[in-house]
């Protein structure tokens, strides 16, 4: 599951483009304009933007350099109807990472979105990465994309199944506000780690005692959830 951002001005289209990625299994969230976008993005973490060009307030293409200078690996898929070659061109150009004119087929956009979410995911799309893990959120934690452990300050730390699951959100999300549903979302999995009603605020609680020394420390936001922030 990921979490999407569709840039639509076309209410209709925008309505059917949600269903149709929600159905598919992502979270997705909406703005109208470009200077909605804007806020949203400064406030809330996402993994990719659908982003149509024609947009009120602050156009597409502006909008779509002004990601690429404060969110550069941030995937971004055109949804547009100009469809002239000068447009895709110059939309690639802009730093977009694909782009499909409108009108388009259902399957193939749902495929295109898969296909963008995989690509971001490859050490080749991050910056600072060892293998076998994700980047790097400060120099004193990696964190292992495929089995539950993390370095910190260079020392290998097991964790469990669902402590892993957490750091990873938390620190997808650095310095964002993780809300509990969030980690519900993120809990939705086969792991055979039993949940208790405070389970939360244990995992939070033995997360703290192993990032000590890490330079990252996870606050507690009353009333909407958990940060990871640097220390």
């Amino acid at each position: 599951m990921a979490h999407l951002l569709i840039i639509e001005d076309d209410d209709l289209l925008r309505d059917g483009l949600s269903d149709l990625l929600q159905q598919a299994g992502h979270t997705v969230h909406n703005c109208a304009d470009g200077v909605a976008a804007q806020t949203f993005l400064n406030q809330q973490a996402v993994d990719a933007v659908l982003l149509d060009l024609g947009l009120p307030k602050l156009d597409g293409m502006s909008l779509l350099r002004w990601i690429r200078q404060r969110f550069e690996n941030l995937p971004v898929m055109i949804l547009t109807a100009r469809d002239g070659v000068d447009d895709r061109v110059q939309g690639l150009i802009e730093g977009a990472d694909d782009y499909l004119t409108k009108p388009f087929n259902n399957a193939e956009l749902t495929a295109r979105v898969q296909a963008l979410l995989r690509r971001a995911r490859l050490p080749a799309f991050n910056t600072e990465t060892r293998p076998g893990g994700t980047p790097d959120a400060t120099p004193g934690l990696h964190i292992d994309s495929q089995l539950p452990r993390a370095w910190i300050n260079g020392q290998a730390t097991d964790l469990t199944q669902r402590e892993w699951e957490l750091l990873n959100l938390l620190s997808r999300r650095l310095n964002q506000v993780v809300s509990r549903e969030d980690v519900a979302s993120a809990w939705q999995t086969d792991s055979a780690e039993p949940t208790a009603s405070n389970a939360l605020e244990v995992y939070v609680h033995r997360l703290r005692r192993k990032l000590d020394g890490s330079g990252l420390h996870i606050r507690n936001v009353r009333g909407l959830g958990y940060m990871l922030e640097p220390q």
